[in-house]
């Protein structure tokens, strides 16, 4: 099979599986307001950034590139 054909179907179904892992699990993670996220909030401005969520999901993201690099060899 192509390898960018593996590399499409691959990362298709980990999109899936991510999708429903945050449907189901967005109230045991609560993504966007974890504790280190800046929020300031004055009266008509709301500035957020989410700097541990950002964190998190690099750490994530770059595993799964490192197991699909393994898969791919």
């Amino acid at each position: 099979m192509n390898p960018i054909a593996k590399l499409l179907i691959v990362g298709g179904a980990v999109m899936i599986v991510l999708g429903l892992l945050w449907a189901a699990g967005s109230k045991l993670l609560p993504l966007g307001r974890l504790p280190g996220d800046i929020v300031v909030e004055k009266e008509h401005v709301k500035f957020y950034f989410p700097v541990v969520t950002c964190i998190v999901v690099s750490i994530v993201l770059s595993g799964i590139m490192y197991v699909i690099r393994l898969f791919m060899k």
